[in-house]
């Protein structure tokens, strides 16, 4: 079966945009996806790219503002027309979430899906357990014990190893697919 590694940040604009149509790629062809969440900044940052917070206005207004308008006009995606209030808190507790489940298989696709749709269409705070709780508990999970899993040290390890593979593979941005 051929396997796609999708590299990407819970909360990327395009991860968000595409997600929805590479899952239905993937079934379509039976194509193994194999999730690789990671931390976005440290990766982006290791290839020498302008660290976000020191990129100007005019970027910052195009990148989060024309530019993903058009692709989810493209792609008919709701989004809101606005930089998520909450884009800059941690998002690695989300992170965690995704990887418990595992990396690959309907319930990880449907998790990822949904944390990026909530950060993206409802401006939900990928930071906050509360969030968290009703993202996994609209899932059918057990909330508690998976945000419990997601925070665990094994699991944070793993979004590390995640993001230093990204830095060696020299990903560059968010969604990458290899």
């Amino acid at each position: 079966m051929p396997v796609i590694e999708y590299v990407y940040s819970a909360h990327s604009a395009f991860a968000y945009l595409g997600s929805e149509r590479l899952m239905e790629v993937c079934a379509d062809h039976q194509v193994k996806l194999v999730h690789r969440p990671i931390l976005l900044t440290p990766v982006v940052e290791a290839q020498n790219s302008l660290p976000f917070g020191a990129r100007t206005q005019p970027h910052v207004d195009y990148f989060f503002g024309r530019e993903i308008e058009r692709w989810a006009e493209y792609r008919d995606v709701p989004i809101i027309k606005f930089r998520p209030t909450h884009h800059d808190a941690d998002y690695s507790l989300a992170s965690g979430m995704i990887l418990s489940l595992g990396n690959s298989g309907s319930q990880v696709d449907k998790m990822a899906h949904n944390i990026l749709r909530a950060h993206w269409r409802d401006d939900a705070d990928l930071s906050n357990q509360e969030t968290l709780e009703t993202i996994a508990t609209d899932l059918d999970h057990d909330a508690q014990h998976l945000l419990q899993q997601a925070g665990s040290e094994s699991i944070q390890e793993k979004l590390r190893e995640n993001s230093d593979w990204a830095m060696k593979q020299n990903i560059f941005g968010s969604p990458t697919y290899i």
